[in-house]
């Protein structure tokens, strides 16, 4: 796109034109500083299988974080009291979770009727 006020510019265009199945056009060389980053010395090769001996395998370490984590869960220590009311929700059959939501149905539904009462309607 260009300016439509502006005068025209041919400094982008001022060098000689090459086709396009033509080798690049040469670069000239840099003079002074490099840009390039060396690559950090040390560290490890992706791939590689050198580990510490104290260290375990991943799939080892996921069991173990596993068998820790169904331990906390069984020892019901430090629950608080949402964990509490999770396991008995948990522990409800579902005839126990019916007959619980008609009792909250009944419930609304007494509060509406008091609260039309109240009003006179």
């Amino acid at each position: 796109m260009g300016n439509c006020c502006g005068k025209p510019s041919d400094k982008n265009f001022s060098g000689e034109g090459r086709t396009v199945g033509s080798t690049p056009a040469a670069r000239p060389k840099q003079t002074g500083t490099s840009n390039k980053t060396s690559a950090p010395s040390g560290g490890r090769t992706l791939g590689s299988s050198s580990q510490a001996p104290n260290e375990s395998s991943p799939r080892e370490a996921a069991a173990k974080a596993a068998e820790e984590r169904a331990k906390a869960s069984q020892g019901g220590a430090a629950k608080g009291k949402l964990g509490k009311q999770l396991d008995a929700q948990r522990s409800q059959t579902q005839s126990d979770t019916l007959k619980q939501n008609a009792r909250d149905n009944v419930a609304a539904r007494d509060a509406d009727a008091g609260a039309q009462a109240r009003q006179w309607n």
